[in-house]
């Protein structure tokens, strides 16, 4: 937003500290380029809250005095304190400059008031601390905030000396995943989908001075593009009754409506309003002035803010099926689960230009949704995505354990339940302003999960402006705007029904691992695939399939897993240090769009059970350890159709049933002319599948899949393959679940 606020910052470190000698980033696994532009000097310097915008303010980030803190320990009120901690990185972060999980800690540090401050009210502003903080200035205790996602401020005025140098301290407890409060994916031991908490102070924490009557605590601006109509109402801090707004709505430097009087709310029309897409992300300026007289003092207050002219619903398409709505028209939505984490920062993008340019890549792989996975980002970061034009679902962080899909909602305690809903409250108070946001995820599949008809009913009445989705995955409980259904790699559908929209919160997970772009050698994916090129053909055939179920039976959004690698989790389009993209950006920008003209064919040449019953001999008693090869004689082995499992597994074909733990089959096939180095295998396993053609190993899997998927062949396989005939064999693993093996051969045209 260009604003006509003339932003004055102060930052001012802890005077005792040398910041250029005290500070150097933690040894960390993995770092990004951005962590070179981060300075004890120059730490996220853009003012933190882009829809309240204030004249002045003080930057508080850098770097602070910290120590380690026991249960009952009276704050160090007048003490130094040994260690240096840079903030607003988390404790466990590298950028932190202490990289180690401590879970209760003391921040200290000083700071010096302006004198043009002098007559005004001093706020101090915390735009995260995770999880428990208790604040101190001069000694005297300030408050306490739980709640690891949403901001909180203190009016410090009362609090501060006359002159000199103030003594700001703040203790900070965090329970991680030993207690039920919201915390999404953090965890004390790190592994598969959870990752490294972030402890302590990581959004800005800034001071800015208030008129000594009152102030702007909130604005709420609520859009209405059916009648171009903007409503905008306020709510005051201190003593501000009976004052005078004035409201100036802008397209660019142009006033384009007005409105003013002795009231706190406004509803405004917008000529030729300019509606926000992401294809069109136009943005409309707020001034918001407050005056009048209170005795014989004048006060006033001005704040600049901004909104976005769009109306998100559910509806019927032409075909009477009930579609994802902007601005009254059926929209697919196609995006990325976007986690928020970062090598070095964790918790904490290291720059502002790092926030950016997640939402710029996004944009470019042809993406216009993002889904904000159980994490709430700093303000910039939909700032951006309103900015620049992102669709976000926005999940409420998870807590308590996690459930399995036929559970019941499980029975909280009454804290834990309170302390989910006011951070739910705050968490929408916070960001109900962005005109990005068009969901809230009010439950992660059954992580947490409770009283779902009576979460997913307040939320939509508290912001009746935006969609709710009661459950993404899993445990649907029939409430809410959308049916989400979850399934890797997918992708597939739920039905659409008369007042839900069926959409896809999950699915893909396909994962190359690269090397020097690890943060641990040991990496794991939902589908592992051979490099970059059969990522991104495997990614073009998933989105072909994306589009057939928006067709049929009309599948409204999908949501790929996911934007970049966390941790060991390589399942990413980018690496986890944003250093390289694995897929080729404009062939997956043209998936993304639906454009399949230059997606190369797949031509079946060796049928699968999909296509027609074929005959194999197969064994479940363990063969000679030549089994695998060309001239090993099969003859006495059993013979049956593909394919080969138990029914009722998700995907199968069963023809010959197949209960043991393992198998070994084989098959003669016909293959045509060559070449073959365009040749795919066409497979369905549950669970681990080793394939041979000719004797040589072609494809090693693990895990399962729920349908006939794309393997790429190795090309020591691809060399053995010859006109006329070839012999495929497979051994297939099965432990519990279901169990399937099938495959076919096919061929890129």
């Amino acid at each position: 937003m260009r604003s006509c606020i003339k932003i004055l910052c102060l930052a001012v470190l802890v005077p005792s500290l040398r910041a250029a000698d005290e500070w150097k980033p933690a040894p960390a696994p993995l770092m990004t380029r951005f962590a070179k532009d981060v300075s004890p000097d120059k730490v996220l310097p853009e003012y933190p809250r882009p829809q309240l915008v204030r004249e002045k303010w003080q930057n508080l980030n850098g770097l602070w005095q910290f120590a380690p803190a026991n249960a009952d320990e009276k704050p160090p009120i007048g003490k130094n304190l040994d260690g240096r901690i840079f903030v607003p990185f988390p404790v466990e972060s590298s950028l932190s400059g202490v990289g180690k999980a401590i879970n209760r800690l003391w921040y200290r540090r000083t700071f010096t008031i302006p004198g043009d401050w002098n007559g005004q009210r001093i706020l101090l502003h915390f735009g995260a601390v995770n999880w428990d903080a208790k604040v101190w200035l001069n000694g005297k205790e300030l408050g306490e905030h739980k709640g690891g996602y949403d901001g909180f401020t203190f009016d410090v005025t009362d609090a501060l000396t006359k002159q000199g140098e103030q003594e700001l301290v703040v203790g900070v407890y965090n329970p991680i995943d030993a207690a039920p409060q919201p915390r999404g994916k953090q965890v004390r031991k790190p592994g598969g989908i959870f990752y490294t908490s972030s402890t302590g102070i990581w959004q800005t924490a800034w001071l800015e001075p208030v008129d000594k009557h009152g102030s702007i605590e909130m604005i709420k601006i609520v859009p209405n593009a059916l009648t171009s109509e903007v409503t905008i109402s306020w709510e005051a801090r201190g003593g501000f009754h009976n004052v005078l707004t004035n409201i100036s709505i802008l397209d660019g430097e142009r006033v384009v409506a007005q409105a003013g009087g002795k009231i706190y709310k406004f509803t405004v029309k917008i000529p030729d309003a300019k509606l926000w897409s992401p294809e069109s992300p136009h943005l409309y300026r707020v001034r918001l002035s407050v005056g009048g007289e209170t005795g014989d003092e004048g006060h006033s207050d001005a704040v600049e803010s901004y909104f976005g002219m769009r109306s998100i619903s559910i509806g019927k398409d032409d075909k009477g099926v009930t579609r994802l709505l902007l601005n009254g028209k059926p929209y697919f939505m196609n995006g990325p689960l976007d986690q928020g984490f970062w090598p070095d920062g964790l918790y904490t993008a290291p720059t502002d230009e790092a926030l950016k340019s997640d939402i710029e890549i996004t944009k470019k792989l042809g993406f216009n949704t993002t889904r904000k996975h159980v994490k709430v980002e700093p303000e910039r970061w939909y700032y951006w995505c309103d900015k620049l034009g992102l669709l976000v679902w926005q999940d409420m962080p998870s807590g308590d354990r996690s459930i399995g899909p036929n559970s019941p909602d499980i029975k909280r305690t009454s804290g834990s339940a309170q302390q989910y809903e006011t951070e739910l409250k705050a968490m929408i108070d916070g960001l109900r302003n962005h005109p990005s946001i068009v969901m809230w995820v009010v439950f992660n599949e059954g992580w947490g999960q409770f009283d779902t008809k009576r979460i997913t009913e307040w939320t939509k009445n508290y912001d009746s402006s935006r969609l709710v989705n009661c459950a993404s995955g899993w445990a649907d409980r029939r409430v809410g705007d959308v049916h989400d259904f979850h399934v890797y790699p997918g992708p597939g559908s739920p039905q659409p029904e008369a007042t839900r929209a069926a959409v896809l919160g999950e699915y893909g997970g396909l994962g190359l691992s690269l090397k020097g772009h690890l943060w641990n050698e040991k990496t794991w994916s939902y589908r592992g695939v051979a490099d970059s090129e059969d990522l991104t053909r495997r990614y073009e055939r998933l989105l072909r399939r994306v589009y057939e179920l928006k067709e049929k039976p009309g599948l409204s959004a999908a949501i790929y897993t996911q934007l970049t690698d966390v941790e060991t989790e390589a399942n990413g389009l980018l690496t986890y240090d944003r250093e390289v993209v694995k897929v080729d950006v404009d062939r997956v920008a043209r998936a993304n769009r639906g454009d399949f003209s230059k997606v190369p064919q797949i031509e079946i040449v060796v049928p699968t059970a999909r296509e027609e019953a074929t005959k194999w001999r197969y064994s479940i008693e363990r063969p000679a350890a030549d089994w695998y090869k060309t001239d090993f004689d099969a003859s006495a082995w059993r013979e049956g159709e593909a394919g080969f499992g138990t029914k009722g597994t998700p995907g199968a074909i069963v023809r010959t049933e197949w209960k043991s733990d393992d198998i070994w089959a084989r098959r003669e096939f016909e293959l045509p002319e060559g070449p073959f180095d365009n040749y795919l295998l066409l497979m369905h396993h549950d669970e681990d599948a080793d394939v041979y053609l000719n004797g040589v190993p072609a494809v090693k899997v693990g895990g399962f899949t729920t349908d006939y998927e794309e393997f790429a062949i190795t090309a020591e396989a691809k060399k053995a393959l010859k006109k006329g005939k070839n012999i495929i064999a497979i051994h297939c693993h099965q432990t519990v679940g279901g169990q399937y093996i099938d495959a076919g051969l096919a061929r890129v045209k």
